[in-house]
């Protein structure tokens, strides 16, 4: 079974935001970047895969020279390969059809995605995957088992869960509950060496014109001060929830 595993390279979620050229640019200044978490989720399930029935497991991402130190992280993790397209992910639909390139050329049984990226939000680039490549697709997997060319998908629904079957080729939208926290892997010395002997291919783009273009970002407005109350004065207490924060 060949396996694809699309890596999103974002910002740490400790990191501190801030925007440049009036708001309009991200600045990336002082940022560290990691692979993106429900990604991370994804490739975990993929090095199962690998270690129980022999799949071959490539990692991906659209980006530039930048990325590269989240694949290898990926490649130390124990990922086969990397592929790269060189292309800054500017555009959701953009992404998604170099992605689908890439699927087309590598014939993958099955391709792991996050369903979102922590960065944008955006949560279409699998299901636009499936679509330009006619795949079958579930998004937010919580849990995949695959025998032969049959796969058994648990996705998370509104209130509950839902076991679905399907076949290859498969594209899903996995996120924690795929595999556990607990599950996921720290890159150790030994995986770190051999990453650095493992390919990792720098394709380039298909030319295709982006969709949409981010305009300007904002950031949430800062918290107001804390009021305190004593516990012992209750009508204070009342009269804040009332007439001030009108929860009451």
């Amino acid at each position: 079974m060949k396996i694809l595993v699309c890596i999103s390279h974002v910002p740490d979620t400790t990191s501190k935001i801030n925007f440049t050229d009036d708001n309009t640019k991200f600045d990336t200044n002082g940022v560290q970047y990691v692979i993106n978490p429900n990604d991370e989720f994804g490739l975990t399930r993929a090095m199962w895969f690998k270690e129980k029935q022999g799949a071959q497991v490539t990692v991906v991402n659209v980006g530039g020279a930048e990325t590269e130190p989240t694949l290898r992280k990926a490649l130390a993790i124990g990922a086969d390969a990397a592929i790269r397209v060189n292309i800054a992910a500017t555009d959701g639909f953009m992404v998604a059809k170099q992605l689908a390139k890439v699927v087309q050329d590598g014939g993958y049984d099955l391709i792991i995605a996050g369903r979102e990226s922590i960065d944008y939000n955006g949560g279409m680039v699998p299901g636009m995957i499936a679509g330009l490549t006619n795949s079958n697709f579930v998004n937010n997997c919580i849990g995949l088992e695959v025998e032969g060319t049959s796969a058994k998908v648990v996705r998370e629904i509104d209130g509950g869960k839902e076991t679905v079957s399907t076949t290859l080729p498969l594209i899903v939208g996995g996120q924690k509950g795929i595999v556990q926290e607990a599950d996921l892997r720290i890159p150790n010395m030994r995986g770190i060496m051999m990453a650095r002997q493992k390919p990792l291919t720098v394709v380039e783009p298909i030319d295709i014109e982006p969709e949409t273009a981010s305009v300007k970002f904002e950031k949430p407005a800062p918290k107001g001060a804390v009021k305190l109350v004593s516990p012992d004065n209750l009508d204070e207490l009342i009269n804040l929830l009332h007439n001030e924060a009108k929860v009451i």
